[in-house]
């Protein structure tokens, strides 16, 4: 497949939504592995006997240097990862299958929101997985999250929405507070519940 051309506002973009979205599931990811101790969570084809070495940022750079799909799929990822999670509670984000779930999301979205995209094959190189386990693992998150795929602008906005937040709560803390009104009652492991029209924030777990 021919190379997919980026803009210079796309290459300057990528990198902080890359940042805000590894910074948000770093932090689930984290959550819930303490979680872990106090609630059963099922193992699924998503976790890995050990925990990656990479990280989710350094993991998601390389998602985006090499997949070369547009900006808003990692938007539509989130969306998909959360829908996956409220389909799924038992299977919440953790530090063993926040990678397959990250790769697998990244796949979904770009066949839905690109006219040109990367195969299987390729994603599963990218991924450092089999072209085996790639096709399992789409197949098994489209399922998962019921084959919602739509995604409406309002709920794309929303969710931007929310990884602008989780910037300013990284960066600037005070005037996140200030500005948002967010007070004590955020919570970083949180998820958008996008059915509901006053976006109640879910736990993942």
């Amino acid at each position: 497949m021919a190379e997919l051309e980026k803009n210079p506002e796309e290459e300057l973009m990528m990198p902080k939504i890359i940042t805000f979205l590894s910074s948000l599931l770093d932090k689930v990811a984290q959550s819930n592995d303490l979680n872990r101790r106090l609630q059963p969570q099922k193992i699924s084809i998503f976790h890995g006997l050990t925990r990656p070495t990479i990280s989710i940022q350094s993991y998601l750079q390389r998602i985006f240097k090499y997949a070369n799909c547009s900006p808003s799929c990692f938007v539509v990822a989130y969306v998909y990862l959360d829908r996956f999670t409220q389909s799924q509670p038992s299977l919440p984000i953790n530090s063993f299958n926040v990678h397959r779930l990250l790769i697998t999301s990244v796949l979904v979205s770009a066949k839905f929101m690109d006219d040109m995209y990367y195969n299987n094959a390729y994603y599963a190189k990218v991924g450092g997985i089999s072209i085996t386990e790639m096709n399992l693992l789409e197949l098994d998150f489209l399922f998962g999250m019921r084959f919602k795929l739509n995604v409406t602008p309002d709920t794309f906005y929303t969710y931007c929405s929310y990884l602008q937040r989780e910037m300013l709560l990284q960066f600037h803390p005070q005037i996140a507070d200030s500005s948002l009104n967010m007070g004590s009652s955020l919570k970083f492991h949180c998820f958008l519940n996008e059915d509901e029209s006053t976006h109640q924030k879910q736990l993942t777990v």
